[in-house]
């Protein structure tokens, strides 16, 4: 049965936010079916499970949230990134960076990590320490790297804890499959459970702070450009992502839990945006064909 016109269009629109192409299907995720290997993680995985999942459009958000706390990080985003100019631009590459280590063959997966470790070199600077004083920064510093991970890390886990399904192995098995990605981005030591992630996260907070620059970024996520069909949608997704954070960083950012059922408005929003994108995505369908071929072959040995 055919789609009426508006949801074809609304479903065109958002999957060119998340992938850059009206029908979700870009070079990098056709690429998907390339490689001779099933990955780091494989069917039946933690991440897969996680990643998978459409929680990850609210996890997003509450990452990139967490992550404006670190100056560091927040200065490296204001000087070098153009998320204001080409959001969708920034957001496609995050869910290239995301989708192609999680579902491609290693290799691939290798390869994904290389170009933003080469794109990284450049992002360099200084900011206003908390004494005034100028302290300088480096995308590649390991401090940075592990914070950005962490802030990942933690929002898929706990947006999928709080709109998604079973993990196998549970919270522990994906933390620990996970931090793959985050040696392959040059963590020398990333979390492998839970409790050592938020411990890791913890460890941050004499250097987190808020300030006008935290304030403007939060401002623009709390409504970017997007348009009037993805606007109101997304904004009960901002909703529920600041609702999900524990409190502590949701009182450094300045944000209140909205006084509406947020959790709540956001599972039905990922309900109509898992039935208008339907239960399989198209990363998860090249990555199928990859390994049907591959299992192909080795029955043929």
């Amino acid at each position: 049965m055919a789609r009426p016109a508006a949801v074809t269009r609304m479903r065109a629109r958002v999957l060119t936010i998340f992938s850059g192409e009206p029908n979700g299907q870009p070079a990098w995720v056709r690429a998907l079916a390339d490689g001779d290997d099933e990955g780091f993680f494989g069917p039946g995985s933690a991440v897969w499970e996680v990643h998978n999942g459409i929680p990850t459009v609210v996890a997003g958000i509450r990452a990139l949230l967490m992550q404006t706390l670190h100056p560091g990080a927040m200065a490296g985003v204001h000087d070098h990134s153009r998320y204001k100019e080409d959001p969708l631009g920034r957001l496609a590459g995050t869910v290239r960076w995301v989708l192609t280590t999680t579902f491609a063959d290693r290799a691939r997966a290798t390869e994904v990590c290389q170009q933003i470790t080469r794109l990284h070199e450049k992002v360099r600077g200084d900011y206003a320490g908390s004494d005034g004083a100028p302290a300088s920064y480096s995308a590649e510093d390991a401090d940075l790297i592990g914070w950005v991970h962490c802030v990942f890390a933690d929002a898929f886990l706990g947006c999928h804890e709080t709109w998604g399904g079973p993990i196998p192995g549970g919270a522990d098995a994906y933390v620990d499959e996970w931090a793959t990605a985050g040696r392959l981005m040059g963590m020398a030591d990333p979390p492998r459970t839970r409790d050592a992630l938020h411990a890791a996260i913890a460890s941050y907070r004499p250097v987190l702070r808020r300030d006008d620059r935290v304030d403007d970024a939060v401002r623009w996520l709390r409504r970017p450009p997007l348009g009037p069909g993805a606007g109101p949608v997304y904004r009960i997704f901002f909703a529920g992502a600041v609702a999900s954070l524990p409190p502590e960083y949701r009182r450094m950012l300045g944000l209140r839990r909205p006084w509406w059922p947020a959790i709540t408005a956001t599972r039905i929003g990922l309900g109509i945006m898992r039935r208008l994108l339907g239960t399989e995505s198209s990363s998860m369908a090249y990555t199928k064909a990859r390994l049907e071929r591959l299992e192909a072959a080795s029955a043929e040995r």
